[in-house]
């Protein structure tokens, strides 16, 4: 199975689930590796204010940063190749990044691998 990592922008705490106006997409993507976790797939997640060091050290991340800036987070990395950036993956997308049904997203259901 590839390794995903999700490099996210500054928040205010890990998910970004906090404060008065909570963003869809960080709320369907939370969602998401929550359920994946739940099934044993591990989906790694930084955001630059809790974990800075995990995008100073990851060459590709920190040469993205100071080519982009940090206005193109987040930065999604498929196998440690950067596969999209300036917003999360869609649930097509990361099914297909796994080579898993995309019905695997949901708590119920198992992941045929």
């Amino acid at each position: 199975m590839k390794k995903i990592t999700i490099y996210e922008p500054a928040m205010c705490c890990p998910t970004g689930l906090c404060g008065v106006s909570i963003d869809p997409d960080l709320l369907r993507i939370s969602t998401v590796l929550n359920n994946l976790k739940k099934k044993g797939i591990e989906i790694e997640r930084y955001n630059l204010t809790n974990s800075p060091m995990k995008f100073m050290t990851n060459k590709t991340v920190n040469k993205m940063i100071n080519e982009k800036g940090i206005d193109e987070l987040p930065f999604t990395l498929v196998d440690e190749e950067v596969a999209i950036t300036g917003r999360y993956p869609t649930n097509e997308e990361l099914a297909d990044f796994l080579g898993i049904p995309i019905n695997s997203f949901d708590e119920e259901s198992k992941i045929d691998k």
